[in-house]
């Protein structure tokens, strides 16, 4: 028996690593999806995109402020800056709905408006890249209907698409102060 030298040694190698892998993964059609955070309100799945919200909290303790609209809860310290919290629901002439201990604030920042947005619940960050229709349903009660652009459904659940930037331009919303 001869011996090899190290060269056919290695091809022998690379012969038999050869026969014995395994080939490369079939093509597969990567589809491009939406993430966004889910929060439901007033029996609606909703979703926020993720540039609009900077934070997310549990609702925190907060001091009443005479004068302003009812669905305007109060003014809370987050981290030394004052926060004005909105009852989202009650904004929409509804009231919040579920457990409180599931409530949770959307908090908004954009331009000079710092705001949070208390929704009945939190459904963290949604994966969409099913069946999206640019259009509103036309089974959404009247308030949301400006605020909602477009819709998702996923299996059974749809989802809303809720422009918060539309809420924050909305002059309805902009004047918490009682007349």
């Amino acid at each position: 028996m001869q011996s090899q030298t190290p060269y056919l040694a290695l091809v022998d190698i690379a012969r038999r690593a050869k026969a014995q892998a395994t080939g490369l993964p079939g093509r597969r059609e990567i589809k491009p999806y939406w993430t966004g955070i889910g929060f439901s309100l007033l029996g609606h799945n909703f979703v926020a995109s993720m540039d609009d919200v900077v934070e997310l909290l549990e609702v925190p303790q907060h001091t009443f402020i005479p004068g302003v609209q009812p669905w305007v809860k109060g003014v809370s310290n987050v981290r030394g800056r004052l926060l004005p919290l909105i009852d989202l629901a009650a904004f929409y002439g509804g009231h919040l709905s579920g457990q409180r201990q599931q409530r949770r604030v959307l908090v908004l920042e954009r331009e000079k408006t710092y705001v949070g947005l208390i929704v009945d619940r939190l459904h963290g960050m949604q994966h969409l890249a099913f069946e999206y229709a640019r259009e509103a349903p036309t089974d959404l009660i009247e308030p949301f209907a400006p605020m909602v652009h477009g819709q998702f459904i996923l299996q059974k659940d749809r989802w809303l698409v809720f422009d918060m930037r539309a809420l924050l331009k909305d002059p309805h919303f902009m004047d918490a102060a009682t007349h």
